[in-house]
């Protein structure tokens, strides 16, 4: 059986890394919506970071920012430090994907509603 061979450049594992390893972290505090939205992060920036792989440098730095911002996220000590929420997460991913041209990756999708380009042209006009 004959697969797709992808290469894979030097930073692309690292980033997949600790994406993977931010997730397993965060499974086991979080559950329910949140533990849904993290890993629907986690989804969407696994194949960023692969669609990305032999794209340009600045195309891959957005992937990188969205990365760390995801697996950085800053714990609040007293008032100095705010808690980054997966939320906010969720939006930068969500605008790295939408800059990328990759709307099939927004995190913020959902089933029930059509993407954002799906809207009936007659809607459109009556706005």
């Amino acid at each position: 059986m004959a697969g797709e061979q992808r290469t894979i450049e030097p930073g692309t594992d690292v980033l997949i890394r600790k994406v993977d390893s931010h997730l397993a972290a965060l499974r086991g505090g979080l559950h329910g919506p949140e533990l849904d939205l993290a890993e629907r992060l986690a989804r969407c920036l696994r194949e960023l970071v692969l669609c990305t792989a032999q794209a340009s440098a600045a195309d891959r730095g957005q992937v990188r920012v969205a990365v760390h911002y995801f697996v950085l996220r800053r714990e609040s000590r007293g008032r100095l430090l705010s808690v980054r929420s997966l939320a906010a997460a969720e939006r930068v991913v969500d605008r790295v994907a939408r800059q990328l041209g990759r709307l099939d990756l927004l995190a913020e999708l959902r089933r029930d509603r059509p993407a954002p380009d799906a809207q009936p042209l007659a809607n459109t006009l009556l706005r």
